[in-house]
């Protein structure tokens, strides 16, 4: 995965008192999105925001005083965007007012709203949030339609809750640049945001791993495959996908190793592969390696393939 970028940075710090909600407001409306901000802190608003590049995606992180940011009405028409926010909130308090209601948030909370519906959203202290910027068609790709905003706790043990403190772990270690080469961070993000919008959770997960082994089963011979391929396949995350076999105890790599395996051994006390050599029945399944086969095979059931055929003569 290649590095988030840092598109922009901003403080009001060094703005004049007076000035810093129409410069953080312009900003905004270049930055992020367009939308009104008042504090009635003594000292103004005090706020940074740092906008970075994800991809497709984008992610602002946002550090201030308490402070309230509004998209009424009027700039939803003047000012259009069509996209999805997720707001993670790391510190501090809040709440979140649309059409759906009014919602509280505390740390840890996430909750995921339109652009193109107007909103409030307010802060009674300190905060940070780290909000993420989703092109609608994003999400539509992934079948998730976001309706009425609603809050997704990051505290408990529940599904939401795991999937709000993984999203929430994910986004911070990515600004801090600590995961490793590789990762579609955009691809884990969409995916997590897509099962707390759904509330699919675990469900997925086990339909997602039910895909994937019916997949892997049509292609078990194929030397290619891999969990890669089976991810996109499945239209996940090598990452996520990966995430829904620690359910079942096991990796997708593993689970294919284990079914070539499983199929060799089959192979070696069937009637009607009797006549063939150990390698034919190694490639078969997807080995591309006699020696790499019998190593693998020996480990697992604790002999080598041929004196597992001699002790298991085909019965006819």
């Amino acid at each position: 995965m290649p590095a988030a970028t840092v598109l922009s940075s901003v403080s009001t710090l060094g703005v004049d008192q007076e000035e810093r909600l129409a410069f953080w407001e312009r900003y905004n409306a270049e930055a992020l999105v367009g939308l009104t901000c008042r504090s009635y802190e003594a000292e103004g608003l005090l706020a940074r925001q740092v906008n970075v590049g994800l991809g497709e995606l984008r992610v602002a992180d946002i550090a201030g005083n308490a402070h309230v940011i509004e998209r009424p009405p009027g700039l939803v028409r003047t000012r259009p965007k069509d996209a999805t926010f997720v707001s993670v909130l790391l510190e501090g308090s809040g709440f979140f007012y649309s059409s759906g209601g009014s919602l509280a948030l505390a740390a840890g909370d996430v909750v995921v709203y339109r652009t193109d519906r107007p909103y409030l959203f307010g802060f009674s202290g300190s905060m940070r949030q780290l909000l993420v910027d989703v092109p609608h068609g994003l999400l539509e790709e992934r079948g998730v339609d976001v309706g009425v905003p609603r809050p997704i706790s990051g505290a408990g043990r529940g599904v939401a809750a795991r999937q709000a403190s993984a999203l929430r772990e994910l986004l911070v270690a990515t600004l801090a640049g600590s995961l490793p080469e590789g990762e579609s961070v955009a691809d884990q993000v969409l995916d997590l945001v897509g099962d707390m919008t759904t509330g699919r959770g675990g469900t997925v997960d086990a339909v997602r791993v039910r895909t994937a082994t019916a997949y892997i089963g049509d292609h078990l011979g194929d030397p290619g495959l891999c969990a890669d391929v089976v991810a996109r396949a499945v239209g996940v995350s090598p990452r996520h996908l990966n995430r829904s076999f620690a359910a079942e105890g096991t990796t997708v790599t593993q689970f294919i190793q284990d079914q070539r395996l499983e199929q060799a051994r089959r192979d070696l006390s069937r009637p009607s592969a009797a006549a063939d050599r150990i390698v034919d029945v190694a490639g078969r399944w997807g080995f591309v390696s006699q020696a790499h086969f019998a190593r693998l095979f020996r480990e697992a059931y604790g002999c080598t393939p041929t004196q597992y055929r001699a002790g298991h003569p085909p019965h006819r």
